[in-house]
């Protein structure tokens, strides 16, 4: 940890000694929740966010926030090591080629529906009667196994562990969004009715998890987490069939490790139990693996949790970013960044300008971002960037 803010109502604790004053105040905001538990942490890749900063944790009793969690509900990453220890720039560039064709990118849908998903999640998605799920569960079945946009990739990593590496990270498509919007929506009148302490340009409204709206919104939103894990595990099946099409079948696969960082779990904390909220940030429980990817010219990592309690036994979900989307396409020269992943000798995604805002220069510095979360996770393996698809 590399502070503690003491002026609110409950203390904040960072692991970072730079974050921007906007995420600061939305921090702030959080500090002072009227149901906030114990205090707030803000993980080493914390930047602006909508409500709550990206890189935030905090816990509250009964309530649960649907700003907290994020609209990209269950986005995360899967990682799996495979048998590979060598692999030519040829056959990544076949790789690459065939994965473009073979899964929907950006806005891509798949154009017929594809196999139910519903079997993989029969816990948590229970149709609410006219709830979100069911109205966009038709069209979910063409959005299951499709990348999406923004920071969502696929990359093959070179690991310290000798061996070439798969890691995807997307979410839960526009269900997730959907899911987010209508329940953020409806809790912005419900306080607005009870009188709510919380300022509305806070963007913090609350539901109750003993009401019928909240528990709703805390069923749909396991749906979604339960939907972006399918939807990794569909992409992941893909590149596992074109890494054996273009390798002649001599490749095998460890187990996938799977971690999400846009979610609300009910979880016990110093005795008590809480509703953890973790906006960009994952479970970092004892021993516990993890993915802690950085940009696409920098390491990423698979780590063990330590079960830091002051953090939730959490842990950043990434490097984070220093640059905003517009001010990195303003700011970033495409050539230098190109060059920079070019040196490294990495197939990358900069194509224009208008890529600027996943450029390696638009994100903190991921080896700064470990340092700072040494007390919360152990590396287990380091990964380097050697191909990389982007929405």
């Amino acid at each position: 940890m590399k502070q503690v803010i003491t002026t609110e109502q409950k203390p904040i604790k960072l692991w970072l000694d730079d974050i921007d004053n906007a995420a600061l105040d939305q921090a702030k905001n959080l500090a002072n929740l009227p149901f906030i538990f114990k205090h707030v942490a803000i993980m080493p890749d914390s930047h602006l966010g909508y409500g709550m900063p990206i890189g935030g944790v905090m816990a509250t009793q009964n309530i649960i926030v649907p700003n907290a969690v994020g609209v990209d509900i269950g986005c995360g990453m899967c990682a799996v090591q495979t048998s590979m220890t060598e692999i030519d720039t040829n056959t990544l560039k076949g790789i690459l080629g065939k994965i473009r064709m073979s899964i929907p990118l950006g806005f891509k849908h798949h154009s017929r529906e594809q196999a139910d998903w519903i079997h993989s999640c029969e816990a948590s998605c229970k149709f609410i009667k006219d709830g979100i799920i069911e109205k966009e569960y038709k069209a979910s079945l063409k959005q299951v196994g499709t990348l999406g946009g923004g920071n969502h990739f696929i990359e093959i990593q070179r690991g310290s562990d000798g061996h070439i590496w798969i890691m995807i990270h997307s979410g839960s498509r526009n269900m997730g969004l959907k899911v987010a919007k209508h329940y953020n929506d409806l809790a912005i009148k419900m306080n607005e009715k009870w009188f709510s302490s919380v300022p509305k340009k806070w963007e913090l409204a609350f539901l109750p998890l003993d009401d019928e709206i909240g528990r709703a919104y805390f069923t749909e939103m396991n749906c979604c987490v339960e939907f972006a894990l399918t939807n990794r595990q569909r992409m992941l099946d893909v590149v596992k069939k074109i890494f054996k099409e273009n390798t002649h079948g001599n490749v095998d696969f460890g187990e996938m490790i799977n971690i999400a960082h846009n979610y609300a779990a009910v979880e016990k904390h110093f005795g008590e139990k809480v509703v953890v909220h973790r906006k960009g940030a994952t479970r970092a429980f004892p021993d516990q693996t993890g993915i802690i990817p950085g940009s696409q010219g920098s390491s990423s990592y698979i780590v063990k949790g330590k079960g830091n309690p002051d953090s939730f036994m959490s842990c950043s979900h990434g490097a984070g970013r220093k640059l905003g989307r517009k001010q990195a396409q303003r700011e970033l020269n495409l050539k230098a960044e190109q060059e920079r992943l070019d040196r490294l000798g990495v197939l990358h995604a900069l194509r224009g300008k208008k890529s600027l805002d996943e450029a390696a220069g638009a994100y903190k510095d991921i080896s700064v971002v470990m340092e700072n979360q040494s007390d919360l996770v152990d590396i287990d393996v380091e990964l380097r960037p050697l191909a990389v698809v982007k929405g």
